[in-house]
């Protein structure tokens, strides 16, 4: 009962204060018209059209990096692998249509790994085959036009994305060492951006294309 009682009591509170409020509103105050506020939805609507172009471009560049950056993990992976295992291991990529589908293989019989023996189920991978359009809308490992070349790897004169050797496969040793080689990655929106293995360190780099200057910046 002291419930229901103090329940009625904060209703009757309540009402009393919007009673008040409703009094106390002076005269001649009013809201907003339908033409008042039909022109700042259109204003909004105005300046969210100029801003979603810059949204997308932000968005697209977002992803582009991104990607880059998870080819090189994956690279930097591979390297850890191949020291862990005291075998061969490479990241393998193979073309599946218009894509590239690839995937961290391990050396299974101490030759080295081959298209042959990866065939075979020799060579076996260690993480499943994936796209980078599956992961990072939009972007796929590719050139887009008109892309100048680098040092040592000449864009110009081929229409290769993945520039690893004769297999595409960018394989280290056991000591971290690997052949020199570039991936190419192209967002939707043209964006170009290079992931570059430097074979004698193994390491790996991140280039962006800037087309406005014709040249490759480290990111």
């Amino acid at each position: 009962m002291q419930v229901r009682a103090g329940n009625g009591l904060v209703r009757r509170a309540l009402e009393d204060h919007l009673r008040g409020a409703r009094c106390r509103r002076r005269p001649g105050v009013r809201g907003f018209s339908l033409v008042e506020s039909l022109l700042a939805i259109g204003l909004l609507m105005v300046l969210a059209a100029l801003a979603t172009p810059s949204v997308l471009r932000g968005l697209d560049d977002a992803r582009g990096t991104s990607a880059a950056r998870h080819i090189a993990g994956l690279a930097r992976f591979t390297r850890m692998q191949a020291a862990l295992r005291s075998a061969s291991a490479g990241l393998r990529f193979e073309r599946d249509g218009g894509d590239y589908g690839y995937a961290v293989y391990v050396d299974g019989n101490g030759n080295g790994l081959s298209t042959r023996d990866v065939r075979r189920g020799v060579d076996r991978p260690i993480t499943a085959v994936e796209r980078i359009g599956d992961r990072f809308a939009g972007v796929t490992i590719g050139l887009a036009p008109g892309v100048s070349g680098m040092a040592g790897d000449i864009v110009g004169g081929g229409t290769d994305a993945v520039r690893l050797g004769v297999s595409d496969t960018l394989t280290f040793s056991p000591f971290g060492t690997a052949r020199s080689g570039t991936i190419f990655l192209r967002s939707r929106e043209g964006r170009q951006d290079a992931v570059r293995i430097l074979g004698a360190t193994g390491r790996t780099r991140i280039l962006a294309f800037r087309p406005e200057e014709g040249t490759w910046v480290a990111r």
